[in-house]
């Protein structure tokens, strides 16, 4: 068992289909269907249940997964230590939440390209609790999250403070409290999917504020979740950043959505940079973290 054994098991675990892991690897079918059975009879247990054309993964397979994944991180991490010392270049592998990456990205990711043309860098945006979850898994090098967090294995540093807005309807009456949201009845509520800290936010000072709920609306982009709001159907909770030219078109009377005062501890948030404390080095991952301090200025304190 080799580490190309491993790369070719795992790609095999990911994609569930030895013909779409072929093609990944561009190789021929009988080549990995070969490979896997030798590693197989190698460990003397099966990796997978072949079941009506499909591939399920046993608990044999589940364990050596884990190994590889770690094996073959920490290969790679030797391969950058060796080739690149501490010049940026190589993979990285950034997260993000959707609002952030349209909001702060784009000038930051340019920026950065321009600065460091050999590092490839891939974004993938998600919400909160499943980028944390890919820092843990190694999936993901780095991400922009909303905190707090504390956990034992993760490195987090504060790059954005937002300040987090309830917006409506343009017709709607201005809200100032809970009692003024509550005075309207029940409300729907629409937000990211289940797993988004604004969403967790906006549920959790409803019901402590005793705001009736009809229901909650989950959507992945945060424009559909915009265009429902400004539909009327009901309200919501987003950094102040992406609302732009929603909120006041080219006169006043031409807005399609109305931002709301409202004072409450849970509309503020901070985005943090989270990273893996066992990749406590990397190149690529430090000189990005020095482009959004630079474009982003430094957090208040």
């Amino acid at each position: 068992m080799d580490l190309s054994d491993l790369r070719l098991f795992r790609t095999v675990a990911q994609e569930g289909s030895v013909t779409r892991a072929a093609e990944r690897l561009h190789t021929v079918q009988s080549n990995v269907t070969t490979r896997l059975r030798l590693l197989e009879e190698n460990l003397g247990t099966p990796l997978f249940d072949r079941i009506n054309r499909r591939l399920i993964i046993t608990p044999a397979g589940l364990l050596l997964q884990d190994y590889a994944d770690r094996l073959l991180n920490l290969a790679e991490e030797a391969r950058q230590a060796v080739r690149a010392l501490d010049v940026p270049q190589g993979l990285l592998r950034l997260g993000s939440m959707e609002t952030t990456a349209a909001t702060r990205l784009p000038r930051v990711i340019a920026a950065f390209r321009r600065q460091h043309p050999q590092v490839e860098l891939r974004l993938r945006t998600s919400h909160t609790s499943g980028l944390t979850q890919e820092v843990l898994n190694h999936q993901l090098d780095a991400a922009l999250i909303s905190g707090p967090l504390q956990h034992p294995e993760l490195e987090a540093l504060p790059v954005i403070h937002e300040e987090l807005v309830l917006i409506t309807a343009a017709d709607w009456p201005e809200i100032r409290s809970a009692a003024d949201l509550a005075a309207r009845g029940p409300v729907e509520v629409l937000t990211f999917r289940e797993g988004c800290s604004y969403r967790q936010r906006l549920l959790d000072w409803l019901r402590q504020e005793g705001v009736p709920i009809t229901q909650a609306s989950e959507f992945g982009t945060f424009e559909a979740i915009l265009g429902c709001v400004a539909a009327g159907m009901g309200v919501s909770l987003v950094p102040r950043a992406i609302i732009g030219a929603h909120l006041t078109g080219p006169d006043p009377a031409s807005a399609v959505l109305r931002l709301h005062p409202v004072a409450a501890p849970q509309f503020q948030s901070t985005t943090l940079l989270i990273w893996h404390r066992g990749r406590s080095h990397q190149p690529a991952r430090e000189a990005f973290a020095e482009t959004l301090g630079s474009l982003l200025g430094p957090f208040p304190t």
